[in-house]
């Protein structure tokens, strides 16, 4: 079923309900479902149709969300990016895939009789772009019922219902808060979109929020006065333990999951007992012999059909419906918990040794003083690469080296201890929110002047 299609039996029953909420304005279901049908027709008058790629960047989230459900309703393929991108751009991001109509502005309502469309099985109703934090976002396309199939598990999970607000704190061009908010459209919640992390007015947001989907690392601030928040649905990196722990002190409870934007939920825990597959999921990790660390392969209803364009990305397939991103964990039989390590096209080889970088992170991350921090294997003449750490400093500065030596000695061995320390203000983060490792690597070897050095 269309997405749209959820929001027009919500407006049958709901009218008066606020569907909407975004920086310059709002709508209610009535009013969404009116101006979606409007556009619809708009778009169908440009011959768009099924099978047509719509690419769609507009600045005002509301408007965005209009533009997408009025695409989905005619039939085509919306794919959503950065409104500051130009038609350049558009065609670096999707390669050899032709886009038939782009909306870089609200679309105009036309009037006329309601837009129907019955969608087959395969449709391709989806594209998004992958968070890019380790190289360049790619667009991923799916069918409509890998991701749509897959919301009433997320709301039993989460506990996600139509009297809830769901706050939805950054860009939509990320599938991770694309997801969340046609997630909470098709429930018949209230989407609050203010299109970016609302930094300043955090605690107003929520004031009103009984639900948000965020990255771990802006967990902290949203625990400093939570408000109204109920539930907090954090994917994108690893959660650290202790924030859930806050979390349940303050009356917020945490599910988190893993995903990527390829393969849509894999694993989620809801309880802090640890990840366990989603609803409907298979996973296998697949070693090597005596493999201490071995592939993450996946096999689901929610899988993506793969990268538009036939562009090259880490996504790939076996034979028998299995797919994989380069994701590593430690061994897994079913009924185990899955202990994720990092995405392995990251891994660092120094020495002979094989080093994941989100292990050093996790040891690392909990020094007093650390926000937040990336690992890297920098070039070495002799060693391959050499493990280097870049830290975010959480407040007055970064703390000493000496004690970053001292905790990463007690916590990891010797080759996952890096050799080099910097500090930068503010590390560099992909549009979901994650740090993007290969801009810091990059920047690093640029010899960036705010990447300091520590002596």
């Amino acid at each position: 079923m269309p997405v749209a299609d959820h929001v027009m039996r919500h407006a049958a029953l709901r009218p008066g309900r606020v569907a909407l909420r975004g920086p310059l304005g709002e709508l209610t279901y009535g009013e969404l479902a009116e101006n979606v049908h409007g556009a619809a027709r708009h778009l169908l008058r440009r011959s768009v149709s099924p099978g047509s790629l719509v690419a769609i960047g507009v600045a005002d989230p509301v408007a965005l969300l209009v533009s997408v459900l009025a695409t989905d309703l005619a039939g085509a393929t919306p794919l959503v990016g950065d409104h500051a991108w130009d038609r350049r751009r558009w065609a670096r991001m999707i390669g050899a895939a032709v886009v038939d109509v782009v909306v870089d502005a609200p679309l105009p309502y036309v009037p006329g009789p309601a837009v129907e469309h019955v969608p087959g099985p395969g449709d391709r109703a989806w594209a998004c772009f992958s968070s890019g934090s380790t190289g360049r976002p790619r667009a991923v396309v799916r069918t409509r019922a890998s991701w749509t199939a897959s919301f009433p598990h997320l709301d039993e999970l989460a506990g996600i219902g139509p009297d809830d607000v769901v706050l939805v704190p950054g860009p939509l061009s990320s599938s991770l808060y694309a997801f969340a908010a046609l997630h909470a459209l098709a429930t018949g919640a209230t989407a609050v979109v203010p299109g970016r992390w609302p930094a300043g007015s955090l605690a107003a947001f929520l004031k009103q929020a009984t639900v948000m989907h965020l990255v771990p690392h802006l967990l902290p601030a949203v625990l400093a006065a939570p408000g109204a928040l109920r539930t907090a649905v954090a994917g994108g990196a690893a959660l650290d333990p202790r924030w859930r722990a806050v979390a349940e002190r303050a009356g917020v409870r945490v599910v988190s999951y893993y995903g990527a934007t390829e393969l849509s939920f894999v694993a989620a825990d809801a309880d802090g007992g640890g990840l366990r597959p989603f609803p409907g999921v298979e996973i296998e990790v697949r070693t090597g012999p005596g493999g201490v660390l071995g592939e993450v392969w996946a096999r689901s209803p929610w899988l993506a059909e793969g990268y538009l364009g036939g562009a090259a990305g880490p996504l790939r397939r076996d034979g028998d419906g299995w797919m994989t991103v380069g994701d590593v964990a430690h061994p897994y039989r079913e009924g185990e918990v899955l202990r994720l390590r990092g995405r392995g096209d990251g891994a660092i080889q120094t020495g002979g040794a094989t080093v994941v970088p989100e292990d050093v992170e996790e040891v690392l991350r909990k020094v007093p003083g650390v926000g937040d921090i990336v690992v890297i294997g920098a070039p070495h003449p002799s060693l391959g690469s050499v493990v280097t750490a870049i830290l975010e400093a959480d407040g007055g500065g970064p703390p000493p080296r000496a004690l970053l030596e001292a905790v990463a000695r007690s916590g990891l061995d010797v080759a996952q201890r890096p050799r080099r320390w910097y500090a930068v203000p503010s590390l560099p983060r992909t549009r979901a929110g994650k740090p993007a490792r290969a801009l810091v690597a990059a920047r690093l070897a640029a010899d960036d002047p705010d990447i300091r050095r520590l002596t």
